[in-house]
């Protein structure tokens, strides 16, 4: 391996490259780790955090403490403890925008489609909480009047900030940050048992890929966010058909699967909590408990990560993955936990560079 500087960028990477050879690692700046795999097979840029992620594959073996870590300059190793280093995947065709990437901006404009019982609620959170993160909150829903009720009743919240305005469905991505909650499909509070989430996949897939669309068309450059169930497939959809040509091609002119975000984890985490303030038995998990996974089937509760009990920690999958199901069977709709603990308290903490759960 060697470094390189290339457009006024230090590259550190094991395949032959076209930059200027460094003799050693500066001291000071960000160090781009170019690794080579397969576009949209992973993130396509990411920090560094620890010297195994340059070698493991992106699964549940990043986690294990026992995976060795490459052999590394210890020059390198020492950027990477100093946060100085960023993978980007130079397999990606357009591996050199990764580069540059936008600045975070202190305040960030929002465009939130469809305000449904979910969108209305995040919409609430986000317009009483997010002030110091968030100038304006485009609203934006097809339906005759619903897009002038809420920026009626949300103009009439006494805080300054964010400012709340009606945005036109083809003007959604002249945002930084975009917020998918549409639905074509709901079930019913009739629908008591089986995995609701994905019965929604059908219908609201198509959906999710013409927005997906819509962004690569517009050049978007921000954050697309889900929040619409199934959070995590909706996502791989907008990700992908974003990066199809008229033809159904992958070309990768699309999204950057950084930009792509779910936001459905946080509810767990909030209902596994909830569970564990009622039962002492799962007290741990207030302390170093841990959700892994997606937003439904396949979610993985850690009672403790320091003291994990494999029972304990399957029962509170169990009880965290049903939680919906048990306010369907109170006769009502499991939206206000979501919209609030996965969208609007998850997006402010992602948006102020906090610890959050997001996918």
């Amino acid at each position: 391996m060697a470094y390189y500087s290339y457009k006024n960028h230090v590259i550190y990477t094991e395949d032959l490259f076209s930059g200027q050879p460094l003799n050693r690692l500066p001291e000071t700046g960000e160090v781009i780790w170019l690794f080579r795999r397969p576009p949209l097979a992973g993130r396509e840029t990411f920090a560094v955090t620890d010297p195994a992620l340059l070698t493991v594959s992106e699964g549940p073996e990043t986690l294990d403490a026992s995976t060795p870590a490459p052999p590394l300059p210890p020059e390198l190793t020492a950027a990477i403890a100093a946060g100085r280093v960023r993978a980007v995947n130079g397999a990606h065709p357009r591996w050199e925008e990764l580069l540059d990437l936008p600045p975070r901006r202190e305040k960030v404009r929002v465009s939130l489609l469809a305000l449904g019982d979910v969108g209305s609620t995040l919409a609430m959170g986000l317009k009483l909480l997010g002030g110091d993160v968030i100038s304006t909150l485009g609203l934006c829903d097809v339906r005759e009047n619903v897009p002038q009720r809420w920026e009626f009743e949300l103009g009439q919240i006494a805080v300054p900030f964010p400012r709340v305005k009606i945005v036109k469905p083809e003007d959604v991505f002249g945002c930084d940050v975009f917020l998918f909650c549409a639905s074509r499909f709901v079930p019913d509070t009739a629908v008591k048992d089986g995995d609701v989430r994905m019965a929604q996949y059908e219908l609201n897939r198509p959906l999710a890929a013409s927005y997906g669309r819509m962004a690569r068309e517009a050049g978007f450059k921000g954050m697309f966010c889900v929040v619409s169930d199934p959070v995590d497939p909706l996502c791989r959809a907008a990700l992908l058909e974003s990066n199809r040509n008229e033809n159904g091609e992958l070309d990768y002119k699309g999204l950057f699967p950084y930009q792509v975000r779910g936001f459905g984890l946080g509810v767990m985490n909030a209902r596994a909590r909830y569970y564990a303030e009622k039962d002492p038995r799962f007290v741990d998990f207030l302390i170093d408990g841990r959700t892994f996974g997606p937003h439904g089937e396949g979610l993985i509760v850690a009672n403790s990560v320091s003291r994990y009990d494999d029972a304990l920690s399957r029962e509170l999958t169990e009880k965290t993955k049903h939680a919906n199901l048990d306010m369907r069977q109170l006769g009502y709709k499991p939206y206000v936990a979501p919209a609030l603990s996965s969208g609007a308290l998850s997006l402010l903490g992602c948006l102020r560079g906090a610890w959050h759960c997001s996918s």
